[in-house]
């Protein structure tokens, strides 16, 4: 039974492979055609993996009602267009109601309760927001319009959103898949080690560095801490640092890869979606901030190790130069094809990846010792298949009830009222309402993923933003950075859970001290981007962006040594002081 489940897991991996790299090469196909489809594949990962007993059942139930209800969707597409978003018939009214509720279903199963809940709340007030008082109500939505955009129209569950995660993330989720079956992330950590295993604190830095390496592939902080984190935690331990600082070194690290590019996760095609910003002028405009950001990391540990006597590594536990080479090469050939089929070859995002993950699929038949094994790589094809499956179904089942909140915004007009409320509290000053913004995107962060908290936060909060006159780029930029503080923010900052309980350290609250002082960029960098804001401008004007990256260092750094290196009071003042005056006059 358990060999005819992994079978079934595996074949459909693979189909949903085969669908996303067929859907980059079938040229038009109806959005609501592709887009059900994808969420009818998603349905069995998100409500049936992993599940036993009357879950196991219940999920089946639903799986199959939701395939139903795509499935009809599918087939009426083009009479569905016509009808605009109207619900015409109460069989269409059941089916609207049926996929919001197994979208609900998705999104708690796969992520937990809070994102559902916000949904649902949004919901209710498209629903029933006539009925509030003040200028937070609406005049009331008639209940098969409502529906209807929600549910059998390009908008709500089937909108823009949901057409990044078909067309866009799933693709480099495979990607990411591949290279995470093969040797590259060995190959990751091997060239981390080269580089930064000698000096001080060298294991320390060898997690900032495989951290950004691996995160700007996986896209998830959660998972670049299992990862990267089952190998440096164990050997930070065992060369003597403090439980508390080793985890705090990973969560901080693994929380950087969703800002650094090349594929920052699936925040930077939503971003693409929602700007209409060419992908690569977005990978250039985050690419000297996330720099900083992981550079304030680095200078942290310094910091810290100047404090704890922390060595580097011994020559005889690093790699050799030909195993760093041999290994890097598994990441270093996908990369290279990826970004020269984008940057010289003019290929759109989701097709430059098409390519790398060709190339990045003949490297699984080699290993390390350049030996080829068509066994070996048969087992790393299943896990593939079933790595991208659970990935690009969870990812899915985030972006499709964001998608319910966002109709909601639109129809209500709510998006418009909170903007107002965000300029009038403010005082219609800039610098306030970027706090606001950001007060905001902790709260909403703290229990909703990434992209979805960006998403709303970036939908209600910019067009203020915007309003007092922030750049689109930059307002995008800066809600998404601030969407990851929860990350290592308490009191819900996941990232230092799960290194904490890696590392066996009961007192989490120390490891979520020494991450926010060690994840100063976090907090810092963006308002930086703001008072600096040729930064972003790489791609059109390189000389100035990378003074201002050195500006921005500068001041980062004497942050960072006088919050946690200065013993003096005065010292730390001083450096403070310094810190800002160089970052923000």
């Amino acid at each position: 039974m358990q060999i005819n489940l992994q079978f079934f897991w595996t074949i459909l991996g693979g189909f949903s492979i085969a669908f996303h790299i067929w859907l980059i090469f079938s040229g038009l196909i109806p959005n609501l055609v592709s887009r059900p489809l994808h969420m009818a594949l998603a349905l069995p990962w998100c409500l049936m993996y992993g599940r036993s007993g009357n879950s196991f059942r219940l999920g089946t139930l639903l799986t199959g009602l939701g395939v139903l209800a795509c499935g009809y969707i599918i087939l009426n597409q083009e009479l569905l267009a016509e009808q605009y978003g109207y619900i015409s018939s109460l069989w269409q009214g059941g089916i609207a109601i049926l996929l919001l509720i197994i979208v609900l279903e998705m999104a708690r199963r796969s992520i937990g309760w809070p994102l559902p809940v916000v949904a649902l709340i949004a919901l209710c007030y498209g629903l029933y927001g006539q009925y509030l008082p003040g200028e937070f109500g609406h005049p009331g939505l008639p209940l098969n319009s409502f529906l209807g955009t929600m549910t059998i129209a390009e908008g709500g569950i089937w909108g823009k959103l949901t057409g990044v995660s078909v067309n866009v993330v799933a693709i480099f989720v495979i990607f990411g898949a591949v290279l995470n079956a093969g040797e590259a992330g060995q190959g990751f950590m091997n060239l981390a080690m080269a580089a930064a295993g000698r000096l001080k604190a060298g294991l320390a830095k060898v997690s900032v560095l495989s951290s950004a390496l691996f995160g700007s592939i996986s896209g998830s902080a959660s998972a670049n801490v299992a990862s990267t984190g089952s190998f440096t935690l164990p050997a930070m331990i065992r060369q003597g640092y403090p439980r508390d600082f080793a985890a705090a070194v990973e969560a901080v690290a693994s929380s950087g890869g969703q800002i650094m590019p090349p594929l920052m996760g699936a925040g930077a095609f939503v971003m693409v979606e929602l700007t209409g910003i060419p992908y690569t002028e977005i990978m250039s405009a985050a690419l000297l901030p996330a720099i900083l950001f992981f550079l304030t990391v680095w200078i942290g540990i310094n910091a810290f190790a100047s404090r704890m006597d922390l060595k580097g590594i011994d020559e005889a536990d690093r790699p050799s130069t030909r195993t760093v080479w041999i290994t890097a090469l598994f990441f270093l050939v996908p990369f290279s094809v990826l970004l020269e089929r984008m940057f010289f070859g003019r290929y759109t995002p989701q097709f430059a990846a098409c390519v790398a993950i060709l190339a990045a699929f003949l490297l699984l038949l080699l290993n390390a010792n350049m030996e080829i094994s068509i066994k070996r790589a048969f087992q790393r094809i299943q896990m593939v298949c079933v790595t991208a499956g659970k990935q690009i179904s969870m990812i899915a089942a985030i972006i499709i009830c964001a998608g319910i909140i966002i109709g909601v915004l639109g129809q209500t007009g709510l998006g418009v009222k909170i903007s107002s409320f965000v300029i009038s509290a403010s005082g219609e000053m800039l610098w306030p309402a970027l706090l606001l913004t950001a007060f905001a995107c902790l709260l909403l962060g703290m229990e909703v993923p990434t992209t979805a908290a960006y998403v709303i936060c970036v939908s209600v909060a910019g067009p203020a933003l915007q309003t007092l006159g922030l750049s689109l780029l930059i307002t995008h930029l800066f809600v998404f950075w601030y969407a990851l503080l929860s990350t290592i923010t308490p009191p819900v900052c996941g990232t230092v859970f799960i290194a904490a309980g890696m590392v066996e350290e009961k007192n989490w609250l120390k490891v979520a001290g020494k991450s926010m002082a060690l994840g100063l960029g976090l907090y810092i960098v963006p308002l930086g981007m703001v008072a600096n804001q040729d930064l972003i401008e790489l791609s059109t004007k390189p000389v100035a962006a990378v003074l201002m990256f050195l500006k921005i260092g500068i001041g980062l750094s004497a942050i960072s040594y006088g919050i946690i290196a200065a013993r003096s009071v005065v010292l730390r003042i001083l450096l403070l002081i310094a810190g800002m005056i160089i970052l923000f006059i």
